[in-house]
């Protein structure tokens, strides 16, 4: 039997069409994000008390290399989430590892490395995310509301 409508009648309404074709690999880009973000913490809190003298040279370093994983993931997927995905994996883990075990050991010390990777990687984290939305605003992706706070 032909599916072909006669002349004159109804064509047959079209299936319709995902909204965002690309769910799936945004998805899979956001655990991938995550997983970044998750051996980021991992490496920084057994790698954190590298020095060179009195400078925790390893702990500044990974508060740069959060920084810019927020930041360059949130530009990259277009959102400010991208930012957030990796930065909530490094805040998850690292807060983990920060726990004392049952027996009284930690991992991330309350030295001056581990102050500098704690809050500076914090710092680090938040400003990506900070500078994800104002360059998303001012590169005009996402347009401002007339009229609303603040003015």
């Amino acid at each position: 039997m032909d599916s072909t409508p006669e002349p004159g009648q109804a064509q047959p309404a079209r299936p319709a069409q995902p909204a965002r074709p690309g769910t799936a690999g945004a998805g899979s880009a956001y655990g991938v994000l995550f997983l970044l973000g998750v051996m980021e913490g991992l490496l920084g809190c057994f790698q954190f008390s590298h020095a060179i003298g009195p400078v925790p040279v390893a702990a500044l370093a990974f508060c740069l290399v959060i920084f810019a994983t927020c930041l360059l993931a949130g530009l990259g997927m277009d959102s400010p989430m991208g930012a957030l995905v990796p930065a909530f994996g490094w805040f998850l883990i690292s807060f983990v590892l920060i726990m004392p075990t049952a027996a009284g050991s930690v991992i991330v010390t309350d030295t001056t490395a581990g102050r500098w990777y704690l809050y500076g990687g914090a710092a680090g984290a938040g400003l990506g995310v900070v500078l994800t939305f104002a360059l998303e605003r001012r590169w005009g992706r996402w347009p401002r509301r007339v009229g609303a706070w603040p003015r």
